[in-house]
């Protein structure tokens, strides 16, 4: 009689994954909260959930992309996860409460904000850039944090293991989060972007909150016809659909071109038919190392903001990779026509300049004027030999803004989004975030303002001898005679308040931190999967370590002499399902920039770390 084969002894169900267990600091901000009927909240409150921190600020395209991204993982995981938006400036204008509640209700942020003007919650997080997301778990522990876009993927998986995990612990609590709807205001316009003037005289304005385009009369308030469903929704045809459209532009063939920009698309509306059909983009957002040309409709884009008709082209301004793009109807196809996708100020051949968040186009005859917003700056392309250049007007990079008239040298703006160019040669500024109209004229140089007290002015049409300017946060039209003389204020300057970091003199180590999610495992089938950009301001800073390379680590060597300035880090990974029977595994692209203030002292640190995704030990 044989015996019984051996039965594997059974295997103890696999033990939760180890994190670093840190305490998760308190909430704090002056501005207090948004979105909670009136409640303030604490992490005690918050015991027994899934706690998503969202640093965030209303400026920052990046931002606005991972609201985006957070919208179906919120509505999927809505009895575990709170998501807490902490509102952190940049500029001065984004600290003050009225703007972060209208920035609340423009992109339709439904859940919890607290506005912290000073950036109190920022600094006991040792947050270091826009955006970042900081998992707390039900226990109030941080156990994640990650840098920029393209985590949506990866914090699903995470609170997939947290719910698993705290609910045989016994620490889960289920149930509805602390969201209260604010009161709809009931307006023709809800934060309107950018107009146009069609050829009845009447204004087409894209009604960007309520993702339409809004056909008012001549007299700018009187509404004719709205286009589209007014819902988010990216279709052509009789129920046609926009997302949060921006720019609008005038094409030879009497249709408007539409720059739909969370459909990252570009549209075009036939004024005369109603009819809207798409001209470019996929839909989805473009990540580095997606093609950036080729045929129209199969090329993804990225947050187009502005559109304008010039050199047989429709140029596209590209916030969400600090770009200008082009789309040539003869061949249907779309191009990089200026612009690395590293975010910054730097002039020269187009392929090589640096932009930042272009928002605003405006086309003359030998130049195409472009409002670069994180920079604060006025810029322009034009005609270099057979190809272009990249010249700026006004401004001297991402950390200077104010509103300063006088010498285009030492004017300054802060965070333009609109250009419109004027009979005489010179151009209209729409200074978003001083409430302003600026005017440049390049015979003289000079910088001067037009109109002031016009509540976040996004664009301005030519009406005869009126300006009429697209007041966002007022939801209107504004009618201005434009006035012989300028309007004379009060000088002021800003830099970006954000506290330097003492890092001690010479020798300075980065390293980016960079964990896979679950499951995942960086993709090296086609070469390296990461990327690090490295370069300062001044660029004297840096004595070596300046430039691009594929490791997400790197010896730096700061220069004797220079004791302050910003060291600007660019990385991005690629990690892949890491499963052998999977046939086609599905990848996700992580990326951030960074702009760190550091001080050189003695008693300085001589490593700096930045998380792109995991926990710096």
């Amino acid at each position: 009689m044989n015996d019984p084969a051996p039965q594997p002894a059974p295997q103890p169900a696999p033990a939760p994954r180890r994190r670093a267990r840190v305490r998760a600091p308190e909430l704090i901000g002056k501005g207090g909260w948004l979105n909670t009927g009136g409640n303030e909240l604490t992490l005690a409150d918050l015991r027994g959930r899934i706690v998503l921190l969202d640093f965030w600020t209303f400026c920052c395209i990046n931002c606005l992309h991972v609201l985006d991204e957070l919208r179906e993982l919120e509505q999927k995981h809505s009895d575990t996860v709170v998501t807490i938006g902490v509102h952190s400036p940049k500029f001065v204008h984004e600290a003050e409460h009225t703007a972060v509640v209208d920035a609340v209700e423009r992109y339709e942020v439904h859940h919890p904000v607290l506005d912290d003007p000073e950036l109190e919650t920022w600094k006991q997080y040792a947050v270091r850039a826009w955006p970042t997301l900081v998992v707390i778990d039900p226990e109030g522990y941080v156990v994640a944090q990650h840098a920029g876009e393209g985590h949506a993927h990866a914090i699903e998986k995470l609170v997939e293991e947290l719910e698993a995990e705290h609910a045989a612990k016994g620490t889960l609590r289920r149930g509805d989060g602390p969201y209260v709807a604010p009161e709809p205001v009931a307006t023709d316009l809800r934060f309107p972007g950018k107009a146009v003037v069609l050829p009845s005289g009447n204004f087409l304005v894209s009604d960007s909150t309520r993702h339409q385009l809004v056909e008012l009369a001549a007299d700018g308030e009187s509404v004719v016809r709205r286009v589209g469903t007014g819902q988010r929704g990216f279709g052509d045809g009789p129920d046609a659909a926009f997302n949060e459209p921006q720019g609008l532009a005038p094409l030879p063939n009497g249709r408007i071109a539409v720059a739909d920009t969370v459909n990252h698309a570009v549209r075009a509306y036939d004024p005369d038919s109603g009819a809207v059909e798409t001209l470019a983009g996929t839909g989805s957002q473009w990540w580095q190392g997606s093609p950036a040309h080729g045929p129209a409709l199969d090329v993804a884009l990225s947050s187009p903001w502005d559109v304008a008709w010039w050199n047989d082209r429709l140029w596209i301004a590209m916030a969400g990779v600090h770009q200008l793009w082009t789309y040539d109807p003869a061949t249907g196809t779309v191009e990089v026509a200026a612009g690395t996708t590293n975010e910054g100020l730097v002039d020269g051949p187009a392929a090589e300049a640096w932009f930042a968040q272009p928002s605003g186009l405006a086309a003359t005859g030998d130049r195409l004027w472009v409002a670069d917003s994180e920079t604060s700056a006025l810029r322009y392309v034009e005609r270099d030999g057979d190809g272009f250049a990249v010249r700026t007007a006004v401004g001297t990079g991402l950390f200077d803004f104010g509103h300063r008239d006088g010498p285009a040298e030492q004017a300054l703006l802060q965070h333009p989004l609109g250009v419109t160019a004027l009979p005489d040669g010179s151009v209209a500024v729409s200074d978003t975030y001083n409430h302003a109209l600026r005017r440049y004229d390049p015979a003289t140089g000079e910088v001067t303002t037009l109109a002031t007290d016009l509540r976040e002015p996004s664009d301005a049409v030519l009406v005869g001898d009126d300006i009429v300017v697209v007041e966002s946060a007022r939801h209107r039209l504004t009618r201005l005679r434009l006035p012989e003389e300028a309007v004379r204020v009060e000088s002021v300057a800003h830099r970006t308040q954000r506290a330097a970091t003492d890092v001690a003199p010479g020798a300075l180590r980065l390293d980016v931190v960079f964990e896979a999610p679950k499951g995942q495992k960086l993709d090296t089938r086609y070469g390296p999967s990461t990327r690090l950009l490295v370069s300062a301001t001044p660029p004297e800073l840096l004595a070596e370590g300046a430039g691009a390379g594929t490791e997400l680590g790197r010896d730096l060597v700061l220069a004797d002499g220079v004791t302050e300035g910003v060291l600007h880090v660019s990385a991005m990974a690629a990690s892949c399902d890491d499963a052998p029977e999977i046939e086609y595994p599905a990848c996700h692209v992580h990326q951030q920039d960074w702009g760190v203030p550091v001080r050189v002292s003695s008693a300085g640190v001589g490593r700096l770390g930045l998380v792109l995704a995991g926990l710096d030990a």
